[in-house]
């Protein structure tokens, strides 16, 4: 093994800290690092399988103008010539950068600083605004400020946590894992999940409270009515720090006024409600941990303020175990809130709308072209982009053809467009099809600079791969563009440099008048960066090993350097269910997927939990809109429309259903669930609704059904199928099938499908014309090569044991006839859904573990099978098997 090489983990907001060592066998070993404060050596399924993501399969190497390859010279200069053309005629505000959470903070801040600084406008917004802009805005008016008062370490130190609009378990596995092992730890932890659906996250609740979709304002508006009547507040630190008390009771009252009237509007029992109020009220060291149901909504910076209002009012903030908590969904979200890539922001959690402000930034980059005003909002940019009025585009990172709301709306803007540019690094997304110009840009493992946690931590991420073909940096990109539109001030050879001056931008004139201020690392050397360890900022001359908390003291950062509570208006969803769309449709992550794939994709354990898109819905909505447990579904909003996957759970509410959002053209025919999502936006902070929009549902019942297993990648869109997915799988890809037109000979259907991929095509043939059945394996020097099977239904033999099959280095003569028959030889062949994708565990091999080892508990299980030992993500699920598994109790006449 080489020596261990530091950096961190390019998924979510949780900052896990990995160690990268590469093995004799010149392959990559990826691990938790154990001396990382975020996750102590901890990963979750996504982290562990990060070294079979680092192959140049798909990637974007050279760059490309209309579709051809370009030298990066030539590259460069059409893009400066075009952005200036258009500026030159247009002005500054025809031009855009779209940017995102994934980017290193040294390349925000310089895509920041070239647009705001000396292109002169407002116009870069970042893919963050889709996840934490409603948290951002809750912050600062509240705290005047973009700050998260806490740290993780207030987790450990609880003693009740209400996790509300989170499904932790799943999208920040990690700290859930720190959460549960806490409360093991201490028995008086109570843990209080605030969800419409049972999600894997309840596992660990004391209470789950399934409250109605957007009420979520109306339930912590009664909590401050129920504290201000219990008088359980700190009056002294309210009159001494705070504003604004009265407004916020006087409407909180108005709307929320007692427990049966909150229990009402929430559709929850009045016990439940009034339970966790006393629990709250009882409870000092109290966290409120939030995320993308709260945030995701039309109401969303509302909603965080109604949170915020309690803690203040009892004052728990800025102190071990207590505050309010927002959990961030991108790996460095918090980077791009704190260079300002948030179109209504400048840097260093400064104010486009503030004088001084701009009079700073100005003298500092000694530009006097910075932007005077705000730029356009997501919601607003690619509307604008779409009537012409931004005539040109730089995506950097992102992918929003599939992530925006309303997404055809999306595409078609960018169609449109005059000139559209894309940083990625992987050529085919579905954002790319629009590119004019194509430049490649690193990958994780390439890259170098820093990432911020959600617990304000900057951590160091370094480079242990050479980038490939003709990458670059996304720093280096913007750098080389603005030189070429003739800016100075972007003459940097190192991410240190930038680091550096982002430093001591921060704490220039600051003087404490700021919160974000890091100018204690402006002074770092090349090495001392290359070396830095996770610190949360503040970080200053004065206080050079970081700040857990803030806000202890009283001292916020508005105007008065008072908190500010906030009085709210509960609004309803922009859309409400009607007769023609009468469900709601909720988006959401699934456990082992990462935003649109681009790199979780590449994975083949992470596709062996969930292969394909999907709607899940309660089974009395199943037996209303006649829906068979696995047959596909057509969801259809007054935008667009999906085909996914059916299945039937009753952790839904009747009434509504969820959809992941991941899938998208480069995965599916027809997944990509954001073409749904209602248009509708926060109007403070320019959030979308994707946790509520109203759907219908209805069976799609095609011709028939298949799927195929092929070692080798193919092109289903280009057969009869209407309906594919692919996943994949390990030694192979996996598609899912299906087609309306009836096919007459499926020989030649099997030979064009394979052919596109250059497959040989020597067949054995299973054909039944009148039962509508066909089976076709091509099995090549004694190994399986492919398989397809065809129905005319979509109860079609189980696919876990033929993948596993395509392991095997040669098959059996039994082995072979089975697979025409489309059944394993026995159970045991059969190990099952992967329900544990760190150690590849199958639901069936758990379920022999239950029943005929008497494993009978979570932790024996492990020990004998490795499952839910890792990030323990699947442990809800291995308890779900041991419970289903029970003989029933003996019934009494």
């Amino acid at each position: 093994m080489t020596e261990a090489i530091k950096s961190t983990c390019p998924y979510c907001g949780v900052g896990c800290g990995l160690l990268v060592e590469r093995k004799p066998d010149e392959s990559w070993l990826v691990r938790g690092d154990p001396e990382h404060p975020s996750n102590y050596g901890k990963l979750c399924s996504k982290g562990v399988a990060l070294n079979e993501t680092i192959d140049h399969s798909g990637r974007l190497l050279h760059p490309f103008v209309e579709g051809k390859r370009a030298s990066w010279n030539d590259a460069l200069e059409t893009v400066a010539s075009r952005f200036q053309e258009i500026i030159e005629e247009h002005g500054p505000d025809a031009v855009a950068f779209y940017v995102s959470g994934q980017l290193l903070t040294e390349d925000y801040y310089l895509a920041n600083k070239l647009m705001k600084g000396f292109i002169g406008s407002g116009n870069i917004d970042t893919n963050s605004r889709l996840c934490m802009a409603s948290s951002v805005a809750g912050h600062k008016r509240a705290f005047g400020s973009d700050t998260v008062p806490g740290c993780y370490d207030d987790f450990e130190q609880a003693e009740l946590i209400v996790l509300t609009g989170s499904n932790t378990a799943w999208s920040h596995p990690v700290l859930y894992r720190r959460i549960v092992k806490a409360k093991e730890r201490n028995p008086q932890l109570k843990v209080v999940v605030i969800d419409p659906r049972r999600t894997n996250t309840c596992d660990a609740a004391d209470i789950h409270l399934p409250l109605l979709p957007g009420t979520d304002s109306l339930f912590f508006m009664g909590l401050l009515t129920w504290l201000h009547d219990q008088n359980i507040r700190d009056l002294a630190f309210v009159q001494a720090h705070t504003e604004g008390i009265e407004a916020a009771l006087r409407l909180a009252r108005w709307y929320a006024r007692d427990v049966p009237m909150v229990a009402k509007a929430c559709g929850l029992s009045e016990s439940a409600v009034r339970t966790v109020y006393q629990w709250f009220g009882e409870t000092e060291k109290t966290i409120t941990l939030y995320s993308q149901g709260i945030n995701q909504t039309s109401s969303g910076t509302d909603k965080v303020n109604t949170i915020i209002n309690c803690h203040l009012y009892t004052n728990r903030i800025g102190r071990p175990g207590m505050g309010p908590f927002s959990i961030t969904g991108q790996p460095n979200a918090m980077g791009g809130r704190e260079v300002g890539a948030l179109a209504n922001q400048l840097v260093c959690h400064m104010d486009i709308e503030n004088d001084a402000h701009r009079a700073l930034v100005g003298r500092f980059w000694e530009t006097n072209n910075l932007t005077q005003r705000p730029g356009l909002k997501a919601a607003e940019l690619f509307p604008a982009i779409q009537s012409g009025r931004i005539k040109a585009v730089w995506v950097m990172a992102t992918n929003p053809a599939v992530t925006l709301p309303d997404a055809q709306r999306v595409r078609d803007a960018l169609n449109v467009c005059e000139f559209v540019v894309v940083s990625e690094n992987i050529q085919s997304t579905d954002t790319s099809a629009y590119a004019n110009v194509l430049l490649p840009a690193s990958a994780w493992g390439e890259r170098n600079g820093t990432v911020t946690s959600s617990e304000r931590a900057i951590t160091r991420q370094l480079p242990f791969l050479p980038e490939p073909g003709s990458v670059k940096p996304d720093w280096w990109i913007v750098a080389e563009i603005a030189k070429r539109l003739g800016y100075p001030g972007f003459e940097f050879s190192h991410p240190h440099e930038i680091f550096s001056e982002y430093a001591r931008l921060s704490g220039f004139e600051n003087q404490g008048r700021r919160d974000f201020d890091i100018s204690g690392l402006a002074e770092l050397s090349r090495d001392e960066y290359d070396e830095l360890t996770p610190i949360r900022w503040p970080v200053t001359a004065q206080n050079k090993s970081g700040t857990a908390r803030l806000f202890a003291d009283g001292h916020f950062f508005t105007p008065t350097a008072k908190a500010q509570f906030i009085p709210v208006t509960p609004r309803p969803p922009g859309f409400l269910p009607d007769t023609a769309f009468p469900l709601v449709l909720n988006t959401a992550r699934v456990r082992d997927q990462w935003h649109t794939m681009t790199r979780t994709g590449k994975s083949a354990r992470l596709s062996g939990h969930d292969n394909e898109p999907f709607v899940e819905f309660h089974p009395k909505d199943g037996e209303r809109y006649d829906l068979k447990e696995g047959e596909l579904v057509r969801l259809t909003s007054q935008w667009g429309s999906v085909i996914v996957r059916g299945r039937s759970s009753d952790a839904q509410m009747p009434g509504q259903v969820l959809v992941p959002m991941h899938w998208n053209d480069q995965f599916a025919s027809d997944g990509a669930v954001n073409k749904l999502v209602n248009p509708v936006f926060d109007p403070v902070s320019g959030q979308p609704e994707f946790k509520h929009t109203p759907v219908t549902m209805c069976p799609y019942r095609p011709a028939w059904h298949g799927f195929l297993l092929s070692r080798t990648e193919v092109q289903p869109q280009r057969t009869s199928a209407t309906y594919w997915a692919k996943a994949k799988r390990d030694a192979l890809w996996h598609y899912e099938l299906a087609g309306e037109e009836a096919v007459e000979d499926w020989s030649s259907f099997a030979r064009e499908l394979l052919e596109s991929a250059n497959e040989p095509t020597q067949w054995a043939e299973m054909l039944d014309k009148a039962g509508g059945q066909y089976r076709g394996v091509s099995i090549v020097d004694e190994r399986l090569q492919s398989c397809l099977f065809i129905g005319p239904t979509h109860e079609l033999p189980k696919r876990d044991w033929l993948v596993r099959l395509f392991s095997r280095e040669r098959l059996d003569r039994q082995e072979r006839m089975r697979l025409l028959a489309g059944s394993p030889g026995s159970a045991r062949d059969d190990e099952g859904k992967i329900v544990c994708a760190c150690f590849n565990v199958g639901e069936n091999t758990l379920l022999r573990g239950i029943r005929e080892q008497g494993l009978t508990t979570p932790e024996a299980l492990g020990e004998a099978l490795s499952a839910g030992t890792n990030c323990g993500s699947c442990i809800p699920e291995i308890k779900a098997l041991i419970e289903a598994s029970k003989e029933p109790s003996p019934t009494t006449n």
